[in-house]
């Protein structure tokens, strides 16, 4: 990669923010003006029909997708309560994670993350439990590349008197997402992945069912306060708590504006082919899917077992250097997994990009045998970099989200 060049984002986020989102974002407006406020309304108002909804409420969240995430357990749940937590993912586990936290007990279900989650175990679970308030999931969860039944496991949750809080962090945007139609409670999306734009403010569909929930609750609440964050969207001048990250409202809008140019149904089928496309030559390649068990796959991303004696780092590493950033397998799959974004702004030509230059790392090491097993200072590199993303893994911090 040349010294000082940006490298091509094929990751699950961040992903590439176009130059036309740059430059809405490049203008500073202060968050207490007319301007400003109907940049915000403006927003709201377009991503209501990508999260499918005409009914529900859409907040803005001063932070990324996690800490929405993380408001959603705060605001609708009870010290002492219980969920169902589908986890068949990293990102299905994090709702586990923050419930734990503060006091909510998980029944997780659905935890092999080779196989799609099904319906009847949610609906087994809260048969067991029927004391679980909700029912969590990720939508499309990106350490495994599932796109997991949330319309069948909402109706099992909904015939069983449970909430629905969905994360739909990396399909927003890039897939349909029918709030009303499964009929949801919660939905939380942020800005890096499919909305094209830099990380740090997230975005959450609400319905009545949860603000009914959320009267109930008796969590403290302050900087992930949604009825607080409701009540400054309602006044005459649309605006939120605190100081609103202006630049990054104004950079989502642009993108919502791109979104709607382009045409959903034609976004879509584009993160469809981009998916099918890479697909299809990783198998022609040598690489194999991960998850044999996974029915559908997410159109946003794609998880790769690579060949047999290839070692995952070093092929990142050798994509690196053709200016390309692809993303490390996490969990059990580190060892043996590389992960491919396709989403927001990417194109064909970025996918085709990515494949010669995944052949050609591939190349050079079945060009040269002894290379695979490395020079001890390859190895030491790839020990530091290991050593790194664990403990950024750790801190929940492996990836954007």
């Amino acid at each position: 990669m040349t010294a000082g060049a940006a490298p091509l984002l094929m990751t699950p986020g961040p992903t590439r923010v176009p130059e036309r989102v740059l430059a809405a974002g490049s203008i500073v407006l202060h968050h207490r003006t007319p301007e400003f406020s109907r940049a915000l309304g403006e927003l709201t108002e377009r991503l209501r029909p990508l999260f499918g909804t005409a009914t529900a409420d859409v907040l803005p969240v001063h932070a990324t997708g996690r800490a929405a995430m993380e408001g959603a357990i705060v605001n609708l749940s009870n010290p002492g309560d219980t969920i169902v937590a589908v986890c068949n993912g990293k990102f299905g586990e994090m709702w586990a994670g923050f419930a734990e936290r503060y006091g909510v007990r998980a029944v997780r279900v659905c935890t092999d993350w080779e196989q799609s989650a099904a319906a009847a175990a949610v609906a087994h679970a809260l048969d067991e439990h029927p004391e679980a308030r909700a029912v969590t999931v990720a939508h499309s969860d990106t350490s495994t590349g599932v796109l997991n039944p949330v319309a069948e496991i909402a109706q099992a949750a909904r015939a069983r008197g449970a909430l629905v809080m969905v994360d739909v962090i990396s399909s927003l945007g890039g897939a349909p997402v029918h709030f009303d139609g499964w009929d949801l409670d919660v939905a939380v999306t942020s800005s890096q992945k499919c909305l094209m734009s830099g990380a740090g403010i997230s975005f959450v569909a609400v319905g009545e069912r949860a603000w009914r929930a959320a009267e109930r609750g008796t969590m403290p609440r302050a900087y992930l306060d949604f009825s607080a964050i409701r009540q400054a969207l309602a006044g005459a001048r649309p605006e939120t708590p605190g100081t609103t990250p202006t630049m990054l409202v104004l950079q989502v809008l642009e993108a919502l504006r791109m979104l709607d140019e382009q045409g959903y149904e034609a976004v879509f089928t584009r993160h469809r082919r981009m998916a099918g496309r890479l697909r299809a030559w990783a198998s022609e390649q040598g690489f194999a899917l991960l998850g044999k068990g996974i029915v559908e796959r997410s159109p946003t991303l794609t998880a790769l077992h690579v060949p047999d004696g290839v070692d995952p780092a070093g092929l990142r590493r050798g994509v690196r250097q053709r200016g390309i950033e692809i993303a490390v397998g996490l969990g059990a799959f580190r060892s043996t997994c590389v992960r491919v974004g396709h989403m927001g702004d990417i194109r064909m030509a970025d996918v085709e990009r990515t494949m010669d230059a995944l052949e050609d790392a591939l190349g050079v090491r079945v060009g040269h045998m002894g290379d695979i097993r490395m020079a001890d200072v390859e190895r030491t590199m790839d020990a530091l970099e290991d050593a790194l993303e664990d403990a950024l893994a750790a801190e929940g911090r492996g990836e954007a989200r």
